[in-house]
């Protein structure tokens, strides 16, 4: 019993302790203290989202690891993110408080950033120290952040009287506008930071992440200065500890007691809200791929808007913070009043199942848009397959045939431009073809070795000679074009190209490859007679490019031809899946907010709020199982997304149908009076008690 006794002390000192009034803004109804929470949640995202926009390319280019494992490490790192709310809610209801809670995992999400910073350093040890700085740093990070989400929002909505409830919906989407503010001048800067900032010989990872370090260590500095100002309820304690704690015997004891029956009520109304949370994970699924999926879709997309302003491609998610701080007022101040005047109740919830349509919407736009941005992708050939072009760089037709194929049915003009790979199907994983070529009357023959998966090239010369090589395809993530060099003269050259090197050895020699940043180009060239500087035009985004070096000794012309097409789907293309995606969060998450908070007894906000969390990391959990497990098609994975959320919303529009809201101050006064009723019966009991010990032995009453 003395466990509810605790519990109703520590409920009625944190009563006690929210009636003091903290100083208000400018004559409002807004306490003072908030400002220091807003500006706090601000900073503490500008340092998450910062770090998180430029994450996925750090995986790729800095840690050298593939898209798809970039991509689960990135949504486990976003997932564990929102599966440590529970442990800070645990440890702010039940031992420390929200306010201490939120200053010491602020320090661990500090020494993560640090740790993570230090990892980005290449002069710091190997690939291993690397990887393994930057995993301590992201546990650390997400254990700093995620503990600290369920409080700071539920720290922020105590600071309220109970009767200003106005002012603290308010709040809410005030506190949501500050965490977008920060989350779009993040991706803003740290993607500056990380291209156009160049230290440690390439792209600048370290001061990428060590802005948002700097950032969080202002964040707690900020919150530590209103420490005077908070209303700082001791730990409430947590109900469902509690009920674990219960045994059978307490319960007997405790059936007919106030206090059970509140805690009863309290868990009810959890619960319900809990199941009620079970289908939200989907929506988090799309929402959380504008850091991945999307972004990666980006990298093979032109960014140029024109003039010297080229967007990158992990500024793009700034977009939806961006449209956030403009929705916001627009949904608050003319969407929900207009559908007010058209006499539609807009519950909470439907509000959360119109989000969900709207970001099944923003996947299917993605759809759209991913089958047009691969109609430039050379993608690996399949089992027994392989593919090829042919550059004729002799003086004169050539025709080309391969027994049993018949891919190139017409002759191939000197120094024409291929249009483009052709499929070979061969009889096992590796295989030696004849090819036959006919140039100028006379017949050649060439027998060469493919082997599957592959993509080649045939460079045929003046004595047809044959020359298989091997071609680099895969787009760039960073949207670099690539170039390499065919060098027809008899001296080798030595090419210099931006700040790329390339040696072109002579007599139809082929250079590396490399990647060189997007734009119009010259190139310097040295052989052993002259320098040479030759205007190559316009190296456009994500295409690779086949130079070839010809002229006498005294000149130098050449040939650009293009091997893989540049990215030709223009970014803007990505604005409708951004619009759609973030009015569904409008709509979904601040509403979601909102609700956990309204539907939670007062023992139980930072638990509710941390269930609410957790949703998010159920959705990361479920984008791991479809995208490594299916193996699909990037467009066909995005249309299952958006199918699998419109049969949630479903499901879920039918469960809100039958939930009854609950108004837990309602709850608290209906006990608090029934408790003050059962004081005043006992009162009576001991008044009894006490005359009938002072009447005289033997009195009848």
């Amino acid at each position: 019993c003395s466990l509810f006794y605790a519990l109703d002390d520590n409920v009625e000192k944190y009563q006690s302790d929210k009636k003091r009034r903290s100083p208000k803004m400018c004559g409002s109804n807004y306490p003072l203290s908030i400002a220091f929470i807003v500006v706090n949640e601000f900073c503490e995202r500008f340092s998450y989202y910062g770090m998180k926009a430029v994450l996925t390319l750090y995986f790729i280019h800095y840690l050298h690891w593939n898209k798809n494992l970039s991509t689960a490490v990135y949504h486990a790192f976003s997932g564990l993110c929102y599966f440590t709310p529970i442990i800070g809610a645990i440890i702010a209801d039940s031992w420390l408080g929200k306010f201490k809670t939120i200053i010491y995992l602020s320090i661990v999400y500090v020494i993560g950033h640090v740790i993570k910073s230090v990892g980005a350093i290449p002069d710091v040890g190997d690939s291993t120290v690397h990887i393994s700085l930057s995993m301590l740093g992201l546990i650390l990070i997400a254990f700093g952040t995620g503990g600290i989400k369920p409080c700071v929002a539920a720290f922020g909505g105590d600071q309220f009287e109970e009767e200003h409830v106005k002012e603290r919906r308010k709040f809410f989407s005030i506190f949501y506008m500050s965490i977008n503010a920060g989350s779009v001048l993040s991706t803003i800067i740290t993607p500056i930071l990380r291209g156009d900032v160049q230290c440690f010989g390439g792209d600048c990872y370290a001061l990428a992440f060590g802005v948002p370090a700097a950032l969080m260590v202002i964040a707690t500095v900020v919150f530590i200065a209103g420490s005077g100002l908070y209303n700082k309820g001791p730990p409430e304690g947590n109900v469902l500890l509690n009920v674990c704690k219960l045994n059978n015997r307490t319960m007997k004891i405790t059936w007919k007691s106030i206090r059970y029956k509140r805690l009863i009520q309290e868990i009810k109304m959890v619960l319900r809200v809990l199941v009620l949370y079970i289908p939200l994970p989907m929506f988090w699924a799309l929402f959380d791929q504008q850091g991945s999926r999307w972004t990666l879709q980006a990298t093979r997309m032109n960014m140029d808007f024109g003039g010297s302003f080229v967007i990158k491609p992990d500024q793009m998610q700034m977009l939806n913070a961006l449209l956030i701080l403009v929705f916001i007022p627009i949904f608050d101040m003319g969407v929900y009043p207009l559908i007010g005047l058209c006499r539609i109740k807009l519950t909470p919830l439907r509000k959360m199942a119109a989000g969900m349509i709207l970001a099944a919407l923003a996947f299917c736009a993605a759809t759209v848009v991913e089958v047009n941005v691969i109609k430039t992708v050379v993608e690996t050939p399949p089992a027994k397959q392989c593919l090829l072009q042919v550059l004729n760089l002799a003086n004169g037709d050539v025709s080309v045939h391969i027994p049993g194929h018949n891919i190139f049915p017409d002759p191939i003009k000197s120094y024409d431009e291929p249009s483009g790979y052709t499929n070979l199907p061969l009889d096992d994983a590796h295989q030696i073809l004849t090819v036959d070529i006919t140039h100028n009357g006379a017949n050649h023959q060439c027998h060469l070795n493919f082997t599957q998966h592959n993509v080649y090239s045939l460079i045929l010369d003046n004595r047809i000679t044959c020359k298989l090589v091997k071609d680099s395809y895969t787009k760039s993530e960073a949207g670099e074009a690539f170039v390499r060099f065919i060098n027809t003269r008899t001296d080798s050259m030595n090419i210099s190209v931006g700040s790329k090197q390339f040696h072109v050895p002579g007599n139809y020699g082929t250079s590396l490859s490399l990647g060189v940043e997007r734009g119009n180009v010259e190139c310097i060239s040295l052989d052993t007679l002259m320098i040479y500087k030759t205007d190559l035009g316009l190296f456009d985004f994500g295409a690779y490019y086949t130079v070839i070096l010809r002229g006498d000794p005294n000149s130098l012309t050449h040939n650009k031809m293009v091997d893989v097409q540049p990215n030709n789907i223009h970014i803007a293309w990505q604005i409708p899946q951004y619009v759609l995606i973030t009015a569904g969060e409008v709509m979904f998450s601040i509403t979601g907010l909102e609700f956990s908070y309204s539907q939670a007894p007062a023992s139980m906000k930072s638990v509710l709020q941390a269930g609410w969390l957790l949703t998010v990391a159920f959705g990361n959990v479920i984008v791991l199982i479809v995208a490594e497990g299916a193996g699909m098609e990037q467009w066909t994975e995005f249309l299952l997304f958006a199918a699998l959320l419109v049969a949630v919303s479903i499901i879920f529009s039918i469960m809100s149908y039958f939930y009854t809201y609950a108004d837990p101050d309602q709850l608290n006064k209906l006990f608090n009076e029934e408790a003050n009723e059962g004081n005043m019966d006992d009162l009576k009991k001991e008044k009894d008690r006490m005359h009938m010990k002072d009447l005289p032995k033997g009195t009848k009453m």
